[in-house]
């Protein structure tokens, strides 16, 4: 019986694909080494305050769908880093969460999409205000390994991310270039 193959998952920014300097732990036990940790929101909870302001560089959180995003609002100057999970293309509660943490929430930190990133996706992810992925469709890899992000050059609605001809209206199209 042979081993189930896992899909090879790499880290893509806007800049192209990079190291990933962080790891997923599980507890915050994994503080006690060297690195950057990304921790189940819960773990991250149960993080004495002072732990989580002193460790605040290497510190990030996993957000599941279900989580909420307030219970780390007055958190987020504790964070370095917020990972939104998305476990199926059709739950957009991540996009959402990611939209609202740059625009009501202004966090100035990383936000990563993890899971279930496709190619269809990574376009309105940009606009919304993520900025790292961890990539493992195989499109996908495929395609920006080749340089090409896909999208539409045309937008109906405003997001976290202002559009490089100047704002945008929501009732009005406005081509990008």
């Amino acid at each position: 019986m042979t081993e189930p193959t896992t899909p090879e998952t790499r880290l893509w920014t806007p800049t192209g694909f990079r190291e990933d300097e962080w790891a997923h732990a599980e507890s915050a036990d994994a503080l006690s080494g060297n690195g950057r940790f990304i921790l189940p929101l819960q773990a991250f909870l149960d993080l004495d305050p002072e732990v989580r302001r002193s460790a605040s560089e290497r510190l990030g959180v996993v957000l599941q769908p279900g989580d909420q995003l307030e219970k780390i609002a007055d958190l987020l100057e504790q964070l370095s880093l917020v990972a939104l999970a998305v476990p199926a293309f059709s739950d957009g509660r991540s996009f959402s969460k990611g939209e609202l943490l740059r625009s009501r929430y202004h966090f100035e930190g990383a936000v990563r999409a993890t899971g279930q990133v496709l190619v269809d996706q990574l376009p309105h992810m940009l606009r919304l205000g993520f900025d790292e992925f961890e990539i493992s469709n195989p499109v996908l890899l495929k395609r920006l390994e080749e340089g090409r992000t896909g999208g539409l050059g045309l937008y109906y609605q405003p997001t976290a991310v202002p559009e490089p001809n100047g704002p945008g209206y929501s009732w009005r199209r406005v081509r990008a270039n």
